[in-house]
This record gives C-alpha cells, structure tokens and sequence, in this order.
C-alpha cells in the first residue's frame, strides 16, 4: 500500500499541496510514484510563472511513463527544487520530502476542493 501523509491535501491527478502560511509545496503523492516507476526527469515551469488549478504545470517521465503534472492550485511560482534536476530519482525515494515547485497561492480556497488523507486513500483504493 502506498504511504499517504497527513497535513497533506491531493488532486485526483495524484500531486499534493502543503501549505506553509500563503505558500504550497507541490509535489506528486507515493501512489503516483508507484504507477509510473523510476523516475528519469522532470520539467518545471519557471519561477515567476503562474500556474492554474487544474491545469497543466509540468511534466514528470519515468522508464515507463510520461505523465503531466497538473496544479492542484493556482499561484505563482516562487521556487523549483533544483536538486531534482540532477536526482530526479529522490522522488522515487521520498516523494513528500522531494517537492517540485513553491508556490504563491493566489486563492486559498481552492484547498478545498482537495482530498484530506482519509480521502485519498479511499480515493486510490
């Protein structure tokens, strides 16, 4: 069974939200990870770009799989996790701790509209 944290809030499209005051880390949950095995890259939007809940924000590749990465929330980029361009394999390793982009949030009520823990793991079962 893939491990889902608490204090997190999921997409249907399989990527978290943490918020830290009026910013969201995003990455994709552990489930996500399963599916598409080990990952080979990943491609970010820029800090400074605004991204769109629901929308497309990225891309993560895998020896199995290419899949976009869709925003659970809208905002402005104000951070990417470089360390992900040379070891995108960390999110494999730990996909919570390994985030992909901060973010700026324009509009905090979009959380809820996302999935609690409990939900997400009915969600994927």
């Amino acid at each position: 069974m893939s491990e889902v944290k608490q204090g997190y809030k999921y997409a249907e499209t399989h990527e978290w939200a943490k918020v830290e005051g009026e910013f969201a880390f995003i990455g994709i949950s552990d489930y996500a990870q399963h599916e598409l095995g080990d990952v080979v890259y990943v491609d970010f939007p820029a800090e400074g770009d605004e991204i769109t809940a629901g929308e497309e924000f990225g891309a993560v590749e895998s020896t199995k799989a290419a899949s976009d990465l869709i925003a659970p929330v809208s905002g402005t980029v104000v951070e990417i996790n470089t360390a992900l361009d040379d070891a995108p394999e960390l999110i494999n390793e730990d996909p919570y701790t390994n985030w992909m982009i901060k973010v700026q949030l324009s509009d905090a009520a979009e959380l809820d509209a996302l999935m609690d823990a409990a939900a997400y793991e009915a969600f994927c079962k």
